[in-house]
């Protein structure tokens, strides 16, 4: 087929192997991309006004519920911007334990995607179901992986979906160390199979030779790889967390429920494992840039594709770290929360969710009374990147099948692993 010289219409109705629900539809004249759609038609949940009113402890609890793939980013952006604006300074062994319950999460999300939605397309497989008829090994890896995350954050959050363990200022209770060291020989086990999975997938899976500029956004830590938090930039440029609504900027289309985020000069941008990784590698362990050089991912990397490959980087290095952080683990009776009262305040806080930056902001009255909220989600910031891939994807295969450009475009959204539910904050009402 060629549609260089013919009107093509790619439409895609249902996304599958994403979070959520969604679409694709492209129009194409004379070879190029006339029209560009990614349809987000979950419905929205109203998560930001069902915070107002409520109390200053509460968001940790009802924003974990927006996600039950990443409910610990959530309490821990909530946490950190509502004690932010309380000027509370938590302790450093508290931040520890927050970085090892996101370890956990970031363990469990990013093998989920790898194996379960993201490989199968690659080896075109339908699913994980016939991917496992021949590799059954590798995909053993990949649910032993996910669950060494999640018992991860049961053992710290009290239970692996909704945590209910993490407040405002600290935590409810503190683990016991024998109960985090019985963790240790499966995170080990799980550190072995992740770097057995990158060397197969960064040897053996086919990535298209396929790139693009990119203006990343990530958070920069001098000491650790970023997860619980850091300092945000964009590109090799900081940005005050207090200016992060005035350097970027929120637009609505009417194909969409849910907001998109772009620079405040209309670019796009990229948030994630991509961004992360093209930001502070250097911060990644020796042993971990060692194996990189026995597959195919290079730093810097701007294909999209390569996405699997690094989030089996962040995998790999969140169980090395969560070992670390258990091994190094040494309570002596300080106080597993700071008591604070509340007062009139601004608060913001981001951390690094698994598909990229998750910011907060609360103002809070002096009783204690939430009366604004703005969640800004990191699939909010991948979608327009994301329809800007899939124009020069299409642009690029002139002679392809309809049935392999469908593939690939689908393929090309998981290399963002989308989280749409999270994305839903937008309706569209009509007064009459």
């Amino acid at each position: 087929m060629n549609f260089a010289d013919r009107p093509l219409s790619l439409s895609i109705s249902a996304l599958s192997r994403v979070e959520g629900e969604g679409g694709i539809s492209i129009e194409v004249e004379k070879g190029k991309v006339k029209s560009c759609k990614l349809h987000i038609f979950e419905a929205p949940r109203f998560f930001e006004s069902f915070l107002i009113g409520r109390h200053f402890y509460e968001p940790p609890d009802i924003t974990a519920r927006i996600c039950g793939i990443c409910p610990v980013a959530y309490q821990v952006s909530s946490t950190a911007a509502i004690e932010k604006g309380c000027n509370v300074f938590i302790p450093e062994n508290l931040w520890q334990l927050r970085r090892l319950l996101y370890c956990g999460e970031w363990i469990e999300s990013h093998s989920l995607h790898v194996f379960f939605l993201h490989a199968p397309g690659f080896l075109r497989y339908p699913s994980l179901m016939e991917m496992a008829k021949d590799y059954p090994t590798e995909v053993g890896w990949g649910l032993q992986m996910k669950k060494a995350g999640n018992a991860l954050i049961r053992a710290l959050g009290g239970r692996e979906i909704h945590p209910v363990n993490v407040r405002v200022g600290g935590f409810y209770s503190l683990p016991e160390k024998k109960e985090l060291k019985k963790l240790l020989d499966p995170l080990k086990k799980g550190l072995d199979n992740t770097l057995a999975a990158l060397k197969w997938m960064g040897s053996t899976f086919s990535f298209p030779p396929f790139q693009r500029a990119y203006r990343f956004v990530a958070l920069r830590n001098d000491a650790s790889y970023p997860i619980e938090r850091g300092k945000l930039y964009c590109g090799q440029q900081p940005v005050p967390i207090e200016q992060f609504e005035n350097f970027f900027k929120e637009e609505q289309t009417d194909y969409s429920n849910a907001l998109r985020w772009l620079g405040n000069d209309s670019t796009p941008c990229v948030a994630g494992p991509l961004a992360r990784f093209n930001l502070n590698y250097y911060l990644l362990p020796p042993f971990l840039r060692d194996i990189l050089k026995q597959t195919t991912l290079n730093y810097p990397c701007l294909n999209p594709f390569q996405s699997i490959l690094v989030r089996l980087v962040e995998v790999a290095y969140a169980f090395d770290e969560a070992i670390r952080l258990i091994e190094t683990y040494e309570p002596g009776g300080e106080p597993c929360c700071i008591d604070f009262k509340p007062c009139a305040s601004l608060g913001q806080g981001i951390s690094e969710a698994p598909r990229g930056i998750l910011y907060h902001r609360y103002h809070v009255d002096e009783q204690g009374i939430i009366t604004g909220a703005k969640i800004v989600p990191p699939t909010c910031f991948n979608l327009v990147s994301a329809e800007e891939d899939l124009k020069a994807w299409i642009e690029s295969h002139p002679h392809d099948s309809i049935e392999n450009l469908s593939a690939d475009c689908e393929q090309i959204v998981r290399n963002y692993d989308p989280c749409i539910s999270c994305a839903t904050h937008l309706i569209k009402l009509t007064f009459l």
